[in-house]
């Protein structure tokens, strides 16, 4: 597979632009009001000390997500601040020898865990503002190479072959203005694997494609507070470990089996999880797939998180995909909190974490 030159290994910053509200617990009226706590948060989450050690855990880019709503509070009207934001972040990052990957996690029509009454899919006036606001980045960074546009983190809503016309205005809208710009990709239903076989295929060399993995969720969610189901069952699930644990969480919610002829949750059990994805390199051999997003959740034991994590980059490795590691730091608001550092030093939670974040796997 081609290769994602300074994109190999990364780790994702959630909880500065992205993630920095619990918006379910917030009344829905007042939900996309921007505070003075917000954005004395903006200002002063991430520094500059942030990005340095992000560098030196040996990482080549860092995914850098940001919500439309940070930029652009009024639909249609840009919040010069949350720019300059972004604009200090990024030239860090590239002092620090880090490309960045710049991607929409949020945006109007498609906020993930809060119900909307239209979606970005349904919505023209959404999906204007949409590649308005690509192209707006587009003008800021036409200069700068080194940063990436994946356009959005999930999309959570069907058809595919709605969000696939979405995506293709969006390409095209940028090729007009900068035809090396690098722009990744990814299907619906959540950026899941089995989306990437719906997704639409461009013939441009500058397009990635990219995924999220989290199979099974049963383990890199366990006990999690935004899942009802998780936090329902509340059990601790080891990895790698026996298939019971699957088995009766299936049967506890009155669902069919699924395990057959899997006796142990493990790598083999991953790779068969991430079949969609082989299928895709095989099918693809030169064009770039890129795994954004994988984590566990921070209160699952770190020798479990670093089991799983090993054995997901080991699969990536397999395929020559590049990745990102979700995610740095989590602020209080984040329900899903994914720390590779701890939350009040921010430092690596474990030499063995580092080690399999840069791709040395056993």
């Amino acid at each position: 597979m081609k290769k994602f030159v300074g994109f190999e290994k990364g780790i994702g910053i959630g909880g500065w632009l992205t993630n920095f509200k619990r918006y379910t617990a917030i009344p829905a009226d007042k939900r996309l009001l921007m505070t003075i706590g917000d954005e004395e948060h903006f200002e002063k989450y991430i520094t500059r000390d942030d990005i340095a050690y992000i560098a030196s855990l040996g990482v080549d880019h860092i995914r850098l997500p940001f919500d439309q709503f940070v930029m652009e509070p009024v639909l249609g009207e840009y919040r010069m601040r949350s720019f300059e934001l972004l604009d200090r972040c990024i030239d860090w990052c590239h002092e620090c020898g880090l490309n960045v990957n710049l991607n929409m996690h949020k945006c109007y029509g498609n906020y993930c865990d809060v119900p909307e009454e239209s979606n970005l899919l349904n919505n023209p006036v959404y999906q204007e503002r949409f590649i308005a606001l690509w192209l707006a980045l587009e003008d800021r960074y036409a200069d700068r190479p080194y940063v990436a546009f994946e356009l959005l983190n999930e999309m959570r809503y069907e058809p595919a072959s709605e969000w696939n016309k979405i995506l293709c205005r969006t390409v095209a809208a940028l090729r007009e203005k900068n035809r090396n710009r690098i722009i990744i990709i990814g299907g619906n239903r959540w950026n899941c694997t089995e989306s990437l076989r719906e997704l639409e295929i461009f013939e441009d060399e500058n397009v990635v494609y990219t995924f999220h993995f989290y199979d099974p969720i049963e383990f890199t969610h366990q006990r999690g507070v935004l899942q009802d189901r998780h936090a329902l069952y509340n059990r601790d699930m080891p990895y790698p470990g026996d298939v019971e644990y699957y088995r009766d969480y299936r049967r506890f919610f009155g669902e069919k089996e699924t395990y057959e002829g899997i006796e142990r949750i493990d790598i083999h059990y991953l790779r068969s999880c991430m079949q969609a994805a082989y299928d895709f390199v095989a099918a693809h051999p030169d064009k770039i797939l890129y795994c954004g997003e994988f984590s566990v959740l921070r209160h699952v034991p770190l020798e479990w998180r670093e089991n799983w994590l090993n054995d997901v980059i080991k699969l990536l490795k397999e395929l020559d995909a590049p990745y990102s590691v979700w995610n740095y730091l989590s602020t209080p608001n984040d329900g899903n909190k994914s720390s590779l550092v701890d939350d009040d030093h921010r430092r690596i939670l474990s030499e063995r974490l580092r080690q399999i974040i840069n791709g040395n796997v056993i």
